[in-house]
């Protein structure tokens, strides 16, 4: 089974780019996640031209890439349950 392709795109260390960097990495290191996902914190300020090809307007954002369908959130990913559910990992909005 291939593993979830999580990206989370990021401006610089700004506060809210450090807690949603800090949410992130704590939700992907949960035993019954870190096995299913791959993550990636790409840094908008070192990629030029990344964000307009992105179709990024805000930042901090989580990009599922994989799989289909992609799901985006922005913010400092604080609302797990939330999360959870936006990646069909369980949580809100999600039935197993």
């Amino acid at each position: 089974m291939a593993k979830m392709k999580l990206k989370l795109y990021v401006i610089g260390g700004s506060l809210i780019a450090r807690r949603a960097i800090k949410n992130l990495t704590e939700l992907c290191r949960r035993e019954e996640i870190a096995k299913q996902c791959d993550m990636e914190i790409i840094d908008l300020r070192e990629h030029e031209g990344l964000a307009e090809r992105e179709k990024i307007l805000a930042t901090p954002i989580l990009i599922k890439e994989f799989p289909p369908p992609e799901r985006r959130i922005i913010g400092d990913l604080s609302n797990m349950q939330k999360i959870l559910g936006t990646l069909e990992l369980g949580g809100e909005g999600h039935e197993k």
